[in-house]
């Protein structure tokens, strides 16, 4: 898309922006969504959420532990509490390893230690099972201390082949 068609698509959502500028910080549901950044999900659609009501955070795999200096100042700082963490079918996080991302990177940079170096130092968080992953990042949020305990900490698979989601248990 060209620069014009993201100016005029602001322009648009401009004209119809009405009150959304009085909006308070804090989101008015006090929940937090944890969920991927695959270009597919629209969350705040699928949960019915309006513009205001809940903080959305994106990452690669939906991945708790890359969320939790979000979540974080989320609750401590903007009053929030539940948080729901959202993985979905047809992942690419399903489809890799970190090994395989690495050689990808380092090979498409022959020689350029740099490269090595800063590569090896990630961990891309892919996982084998979504069912499992949603259960460990829950699991991690609810024992990890800097998360806030009053609130409820659910997983969900958003099923991208028919829109609807399902809770892990």
């Amino acid at each position: 898309m060209a620069e014009v068609d993201f100016k005029q698509a602001n322009e648009s959502y401009a004209a119809s922006f009405g009150d959304n500028g009085k909006l308070s910080i804090p989101p008015s549901k006090h929940l937090v969504v944890v969920t991927c950044m695959d270009a597919r999900l629209n969350p705040e659609e699928f949960l019915g959420l309006n513009v205001g009501e809940a903080h959305i955070i994106r990452n690669a795999g939906g991945l708790a532990k890359e969320s939790l200096r979000s979540i974080i100042i989320s609750q401590r700082l903007l009053g929030t509490k539940d948080v729901l963490v959202i993985h979905h079918s047809d992942c690419g996080m399903l489809t890799f390893s970190d090994e395989q991302l690495r050689s990808k990177v380092t090979n498409a940079h022959p020689g350029d230690t740099s490269v090595s170096e800063a590569v090896n130092d990630l961990q891309f968080g892919p996982f084998p099972d979504l069912d499992r992953s949603v259960k460990d990042d829950v699991t991690f949020l609810k024992n990890h201390p800097l998360v806030l305990k009053e609130g409820n900490i659910t997983g969900w698979v958003y099923e991208v082949e028919t829109g609807k989601i399902r809770e892990v248990a």
